[in-house]
This record gives structure tokens, sequence and C-alpha cells, in this order.
């Protein structure tokens, strides 16, 4: 059985480095999708949202790079074009999005991916002893369970 250079096995980390490439893409769509709600933002409601979307965009550009960093360490090689990102991903570009409620709401359905995703990789990480991907993708779902109810006390 063939190891990478943290010791786990190559054949059973090369899918769990396809599932966090297709999470790669997820949180580049999402990245950029949020920047344009930073931009676009009008109403009432303006100064808060444009700062809280700005706080959400700095926070996922931190983890797509956290990400790409663990495809490294696991040895693969993190999808790196936006043409990739735009074809694997399971979230769409919203563009022109003006309004705030329907800003958080993509915001909300595109945690809703990731956090499944993030369930899904915490299970596969576990079964080949990957403790680095279930730490990491664990401190994501905390933080995003605990966005999510944020933002959706603001639609109340």
């Amino acid at each position: 059985m063939e190891k990478n250079m943290i010791g786990l096995n190559k054949q059973q980390t090369a899918t769990l480095v396809d599932d966090l490439n297709q999470l790669l893409a997820d949180y580049q769509i999402l990245y950029t999708n949020v920047r344009g709600y930073h931009w676009n933002i009008k109403g009432r409601d303006f100064f808060e949202l444009h700062a809280k979307f700005e706080e959400i965009y700095n926070d996922l550009v931190l983890k797509v790079d956290e990400i790409a960093e663990r495809i490294l360490t696991l040895g693969g090689t993190p999808v790196h074009a936006f043409s990739r990102y735009l074809e694997m991903s399971d979230l769409e570009e919203t563009l022109n999005v003006s309004n705030g409620t329907e800003a958080v709401g993509n915001i909300l359905s595109a945690y809703r991916v990731l956090l499944t995703k993030q369930r899904q990789i915490v299970k596969t990480a576990a079964d080949v002893d990957d403790e680095g991907t279930v730490s990491l993708m664990s401190d994501y779902i905390s933080q995003q369970e605990k966005e999510s109810w944020m933002l959706n006390a603001y639609l109340q």
C-alpha cells in the first residue's frame, strides 16, 4: 500500500482530493457571488449588509486557500481555473443581486450545500484516518451552522 507524504494511503486519499476539489469550486463560486452582493447591495440595510458581505467574503477567501493547501498536503493538485469551477460546482453564479433578502437567502442556500458536502468529507476523511481534514471541515461546519442561524434570524 503506497502512502503519501503524511502517511495516508494514496489511493484512498485520491477520492478525498476529488471531494475537496469540488468543495473548492463551490467556495470559489460562493466567494464571487458574495463579492457581487457586497458591491451591488441597495436599500435601507445597505450599511449593515455591505459590511456583513465583506466579512463573509473575507472568510471565504481564507477557506479557499486552506482547502487548496489541504489538497496539496494530501498529494493532490487544486483546481485553479474559473472555467473548471463553473463546471464542477453545485452552486450557480448569481448576477446583479441588489436585494438584501435575496442575497442572504442565496448565501443560506449555498451554506446548506457546503454543510452537506463538508459532513460527507468528514466521513470520508475519518475512514482514511485523515484527522487534519476532519478537523478543518469540523471547524467550517460549526462556524457555518452558527452563521446560518444568524442569517436566518435576519430574514425573520
